[in-house]
């Protein structure tokens, strides 16, 4: 039977609390991102968020002694997941709507495009491997 490394990672919200003087929201959201003191951070472990695979390696005790193996998109961070096929989805809309007035988009075309992305999107939303 083969031995894989796996390599697996969650995110653990980190936070502080910090007053800000601005003009305007917007100014103070700004002022908050640029501030780079975390010396009174706090960790939220209630709020961890998933675990995902960030790594898979053939092998006992591989990780990072060779080349990754894919990893199932599965096993992907969903927002990773959401992100990526974001770009598809953006593609194909960019398409879309570049078609010309006197170019009728053709249903079949488009179908033929729109399906599998919306079955990816309808996985990934399921937490479900991607359709093949």
């Amino acid at each position: 039977m083969p031995l894989y490394t796996i390599e697996t990672t969650y995110r653990l919200p980190v936070y502080r609390h910090r007053t800000y003087g601005a003009a305007a929201i917007d100014e103070a959201c700004r002022l908050a991102i640029e501030d780079d003191d975390w010396s009174d951070e706090k960790r939220d472990d209630e709020s961890a968020g998933e675990t995902y695979v960030t790594g898979v390696w053939s092998g006992e005790d591989a990780a990072c002694s060779g080349p990754a193996q894919p990893i199932p998109s599965r096993h992907v961070e969903t927002m990773q997941r959401i992100a990526l096929h974001f770009e598809v989805l953006l593609g194909l809309v960019k398409l879309l709507a570049n078609a010309g007035e006197a170019e009728r988009p053709d249903r079949a075309f488009w179908l033929k495009r729109a399906q599998p992305a919306i079955a990816r999107a309808e996985a990934i939303l399921a937490g479900e491997p991607d359709p093949d």
